[in-house]
């Protein structure tokens, strides 16, 4: 009986204590809170333009590195017609070792243009999100969510432009 009356004051008073933090949470503060569209965002920050002119300006040297190395190739096929059979085998040879010097060639070009990418893409995240932190404080904001997670937002919690703004200003 003893162990029934404990019982059932631990459950009451354990309710007692729910209910007071539902309570609690019914006068909490409102939150603040925006979303960004970090696409658009990033689409529209200048260092993203700057970035991909750069990148491209170095794909274009490499292209025309490539295609020197394919002109060769085709120089040396076009003189291997012309030889006798011994000759056009060594010559052969050389075309092979082009050619896979010319696979290496892209693959390291791939491979190069793809990290400076990356690595320009990680800078220019850190940007976006270093300015959206700092705006967050500044305005007083409890949380900001990226767009893509939202399913529905009111137009007036979108913070897009403000921070594409402030991105801008750097």
């Amino acid at each position: 009986m003893v162990r029934k009356m404990a019982f059932v004051v631990a459950v009451v008073f354990a309710l007692s204590l729910f209910c007071a933090g539902v309570q609690d949470l019914a006068y909490a503060k409102e939150l603040k809170v925006g979303y960004v569209d970090l696409i658009k965002a990033f689409d529209e920050y200048s260092k993203t333009k700057e970035s991909s002119k750069s990148v491209e300006e170095k794909g274009k040297i490499k292209e025309e590195e490539r295609k020197r190395i394919v002109d060769d190739i085709k120089k040396l096929k076009d003189e291997q017609a012309l030889l006798s059979d011994k000759a056009k085998a060594e010559k052969q040879a050389l075309i092979d070792n082009k050619i896979k010097g010319l696979q290496e060639f892209d693959l390291k070009a791939r491979d190069e243009l793809l990290k400076i990418r990356n690595e320009a893409i990680a800078g220019i995240m850190k940007d976006i999100e270093k300015v959206v932190m700092d705006y967050s404080k500044e305005a007083g904001y409890d949380l900001i969510l990226n767009s893509r997670t939202l399913l529905y937002g009111i137009e007036q919690l979108d913070l897009t432009n403000e921070i594409i703004k402030r991105l801008n200003k750097k």
